[in-house]
């Protein structure tokens, strides 16, 4: 198992998150002030300083905080691609504002001194990740170890339990909240699994201009897997269902990008093939042959 085809193909937004991350961690580390970064209640609604809650929200306190989140926000990266970059920003503007709801009403019901100040960092992205890493992400490898059963998912658990544990009280909060948020999301609230930003935002993040190194050739639209949206179609050609029936021209063998794209999804590497091959190699509309394939 693991995220795909390296880089941030199709993940234009995690890699934006991800940068950001990384650069205010370490300007602040630089200063000597990323151990002030985590806010407090009085920080937000005493003295208005939302600066400090919106920095605090994406810069780590440590680097070994920053090493571990950004492996995982890396890893997560698969959640992009499957449901698009429009749906992947809502739902992290929703595990964000729906984990700081909870952060807060945490803080005023515990009133533990120790809890002043939460960790910083974006806890709240990267635990409310781990739900649909549980429920969809399958199983790929299995193996023992003195007897003890693991498996490809046992280390994205064990980097997200060293976060989790990483300040303890003060890290166990955010991460509780977070796996919370992803669970509301999950559960659809308010109908938020249909919301999605128009197209101009995803082609926003696809055209910052980070090193090309990072790896985002490939822009990330919201037309990506999509289980309650509809398929795309091509007008002007013979349909198969709501695709284009294979022509001699659309034959040719799909990149070895695009069949690890889709296997990182959960699929099957033949099905995820012969879907392509169908797709005219087009990743998005071969996710949806293959969702709506199982749904039959």
């Amino acid at each position: 198992m693991n995220g795909g085809p390296s880089g941030f193909n199709n993940a234009p937004v995690t890699r934006t998150i991800v940068i950001v991350s990384a650069l205010f961690t370490i300007i602040f580390g630089i200063q000597g002030r990323s151990r002030n970064l985590g806010w407090s209640y009085q920080d937000i609604f005493r003295k208005l300083q939302i600066w400090k809650l919106i920095v605090s929200v994406f810069g780590f306190s440590s680097t070994p905080e920053l090493l571990f989140g950004i492996y995982l926000l890396y890893y997560f990266r698969v959640f992009e691609r499957q449901i698009g970059s429009n749906k992947y920003t809502v739902f992290i503007i929703f595990s964000i504002a729906i984990s700081i709801l909870l952060e807060v009403f945490a803080l005023l019901l515990l009133k533990d001194p120790s809890l002043n100040i939460l960790t910083s960092g974006p806890y709240s992205l990267i635990f409310s990740s781990f739900v649909p890493f549980y429920f969809d992400i399958p199983v790929s490898t299995r193996f023992h170890v003195l007897n003890l059963k693991f498996s490809d998912k046992t280390f994205i658990y064990l980097a997200g339990l060293q976060l989790f544990l990483s300040s303890w009280k003060r890290s166990m909060v955010p991460g509780i909240c977070g796996i919370l948020a992803g669970s509301l999301y999950r559960m659809n609230i308010l109908r938020v699994r249909r919301m999605k930003f128009p197209e101009a935002i995803a082609s926003f993040f696809s055209r910052l201009s980070f090193p090309s190194s990072m790896g985002s050739s490939t822009p990330a639209t919201g037309s990506s897997r999509n289980v309650l949206g509809s398929a795309p179609t091509y007008p002007g050609r013979q349909m198969e269902g709501n695709y284009p029936a294979p022509t001699l021209s659309t034959l040719m063998e799909p990149p070895e990008d695009s069949i690890a794209t889709l296997v990182s999804m959960g699929f099957d590497r033949n099905s995820a093939r012969q879907a392509l091959v169908r797709a005219r190699n087009d990743v998005n509309a071969a996710t949806n042959i293959l969702l709506e394939s199982q749904g039959h």
